[in-house]
């Protein structure tokens, strides 16, 4: 009788063992395949390549400075288009300020 509960029990733990074990797989299965998703093994080969990285950093650095001067050309020029057509209505105020204001830009244009 004490051999027939034991073997219960040992049947018993030996089912939870393979269900927590079961579990366990899949849990890592899933990590694997998070970490495979994020392919990070492919991100530090290229930390570790010194020459990839400072290379891409250096074109996406100059990239970065071109479009900077590029969006700040185009917006500056919006900018003096607004007061040019500000100054041509000869509003009160504003107007002698703007007119100035464009003769000190027209002047370090030319």
């Amino acid at each position: 009788m004490r051999q027939a509960a034991a073997n219960s029990r040992t049947k018993q733990c030996g089912q939870h063992d393979g269900e927590a074990l079961s579990m366990f797989e899949r849990r890592l299965q899933k990590w694997l395949d998070e970490m495979e998703r994020l392919r990070l093994t492919e991100y530090l080969r290229y930390v570790e390549d010194r020459r990839k990285l400072l290379w891409n950093s250096f074109l996406s650095g100059i990239a970065r400075g071109v479009g900077t001067a590029i969006g700040f050309t185009i917006l500056g020029a919006i900018v003096i288009l607004i007061l040019q057509d500000l100054a041509r209505h000869n509003l009160p105020l504003i107007g002698v300020w703007l007119d100035k204001l464009m003769n000190v830009v027209q002047n370090g244009i030319q």
